[in-house]
């Protein structure tokens, strides 16, 4: 018998132009006032962690209810209508008073992706619209994006904390991952470090990625690396040994057991506490705290057979890892598969498309699937 996954959180609809063919070096030579850009296709999908990771984890074959709110409007049909062709629409949500969340991506060829985003029901999506009857037969709960959900961050991360302790009180296991921040928004302005000091000694599984991390830890060290990178991509400045892993070694200090850290093109990071603290994580994950214990480990990205859009692929990885992890893979093959749905995903516009099986992509793994420099 499969073990229960949930996966709530934020859900929207991801609106994604396609721009035309070839690499920009900067966002102007592309958007500039009074300019006419003749378009591709809209590709329309549906976004946010819930659907993202959470129908990702479905496809890849884990038993996943998930969670969300949306509203009664046209966007929000739409959504139930994607949710509905996976038989994934039970534990959604249709507030009447809200409007749905949307987000236009902007994933300009050779640029990073610029999101235009509307919150909507997501703001208001509080711990009693979880159904507990479900979390406590569930292994794993996962919620994503508590940073752009405001009931979730305003008055220091309050409601994220009940929540994360109801979940581990009702017998599940808690993974949590994060979004980046308008700096300009409320969410800019809250205290994230003192939010994430209190929250993660209740979170097991933490996915966050880098440049989150240092949005809300180290807002100056972010700022350091913005302008080594000159504009460019951050993670084309990243170092391992000064970036990566004192990032990694604080978020274990504060309380999470495992971490798996995005850094974008370059790779990922896992950095795990040790055995007795990871022996504190539901049984019901069936974690083997032996095998994961005092792990520090980079995995570079495999190279993808072409890139079109980053969108989703960092909440797929994710799918992958836990996936495996509740599967029983050990530690470096999780890890591998994480990095291996990543590279599929960013070869379609959208985050479901481009998936392949845990099998087939160890197959490809296991004959040599070449990785980046």
């Amino acid at each position: 018998m499969k073990k229960k996954v949930i996966v709530a959180g934020h859900i929207c609809l991801d609106i994604t132009p396609v721009f035309p063919n070839g690499a920009c070096k900067s966002v102007e030579q592309i958007l500039s006032p009074g300019k006419l850009i003749e378009m591709g296709n809209a590709d329309v999908h549906t976004g946010g962690a819930v659907a993202n990771t959470g129908l990702a984890m479905k496809i890849l074959g884990a038993d996943v209810s998930l969670m969300g709110k949306t509203g009664t409007d046209a966007f929000g049909d739409m959504v139930m209508n994607a949710l509905d062709k996976y038989d994934a629409t039970e534990g959604m949500i249709r507030d009447p008073n809200s409007s749905t969340s949307y987000s236009v991506v902007l994933a300009i060829p050779g640029i990073d992706r610029i999101f235009l985003h509307h919150p909507g029901a997501n703001n208001t999506f509080e711990v009693t619209d979880i159904d507990f009857g479900k979390v406590k037969e569930a292994a794993l709960f996962h919620f994503g994006y508590p940073t752009i959900m405001e009931s979730m961050y305003q008055n220091d991360g309050m409601e994220l904390l009940r929540l994360m302790q109801r979940v581990q009180e009702a017998g599940a296991a808690t993974s949590l991952d994060l979004s980046a921040v308008d700096a300009n928004s409320k969410a800019g302005q809250v205290h994230w470090n003192k939010v994430l000091g209190t929250v993660l000694p209740y979170v097991d599984f933490f996915v966050p990625s880098f440049e989150e991390l240092y949005f809300m830890l180290d807002r100056e060290r972010l700022e350091e690396l913005q302008m080594r990178a000159n504009g460019g991509d951050i993670t084309d400045v990243l170092n391992v040994e000064m970036d990566i892993k004192p990032l990694a070694e604080k978020c274990i200090n504060m309380g999470c057991k495992v971490l798996l850290l995005k850094c974008g093109a370059k790779g990922m990071y896992l950095k795990t506490a040790g055995e007795e603290k990871l022996k504190l994580i539901s049984s019901r994950v069936g974690l083997d705290a032996s095998a994961w214990a005092g792990k520090a480990i980079f995995e570079k990205s495999y190279i993808p057979e072409t890139i079109l859009s980053g969108t989703g692929a960092g909440d797929t990885s994710i799918a992958a890892f836990l996936t495996a992890m509740l599967e029983e893979y050990e530690p470096e093959m999780c890890l591998h598969l994480a990095a291996a749905t990543g590279a599929c995903c960013i070869a379609a516009y959208d985050a479901l498309s481009g998936l392949k099986s845990l099998e087939e992509l160890k197959r490809k793994i296991e004959e040599g699937w070449e990785k980046v420099c």
